[in-house]
């Protein structure tokens, strides 16, 4: 059953440890990494798109970006709980999916699995990077709008 939004709202926690700088993705160890300046401060396990190898080039192809972005919004009321909307596409991801002819695809997000996809396996999200409800609680928390994302191999 999905948490109503003021009720979700009343559970998290407010973060007031260090500004979250940068988050760092390394697709091939299935971990994110959230920074203040070079200092890791926190580490999590996470999931991608039912086909991680290389990067997002078109829309259904179950891949996660590879590459710089920025996180640019955030869901309250996602369907995987909460989620930040990182801002993939670029324009070079769009020219390059045009050049074939196809659509990049859209609405890749960091977020949680809301109970109902524990067991789906290490990598079952359309695109997306999925860590456990309790950690996008404090991901939510921790990191601002505007914030940059890397995302490597």
């Amino acid at each position: 059953m999905a948490v109503p939004h003021t009720a979700l709202a009343r559970r998290l926690e407010p973060y007031e440890g260090p500004e979250v700088t940068s988050v760092i993705i390394y697709k091939k160890r299935r971990k994110m990494y959230l920074l203040s300046g070079d200092e890791i401060i926190e580490t999590y396990k996470i999931e991608l798109g039912n086909n991680p190898a290389g990067p997002k080039q078109f829309q259904g192809d179950g891949k996660t970006p590879e590459g710089s972005y920025v996180i640019n919004r955030r869901n309250p009321n996602s369907q995987f709980h909460l989620s930040l909307g990182i801002s993939y596409p670029s324009v070079r991801d769009v020219a390059y999916a045009r050049a074939q002819g196809k659509n990049p695809g859209g609405d890749i997000f960091i977020h949680g699995r809301a109970g109902k996809n524990q067991g789906k396996g290490r990598d079952w999200t359309a695109g997306c990077i999925a860590v456990a409800d309790h950690h996008i609680e404090k991901i939510y928390m921790m990191v601002r709008d505007g914030t940059f994302i890397h995302i490597y191999p």
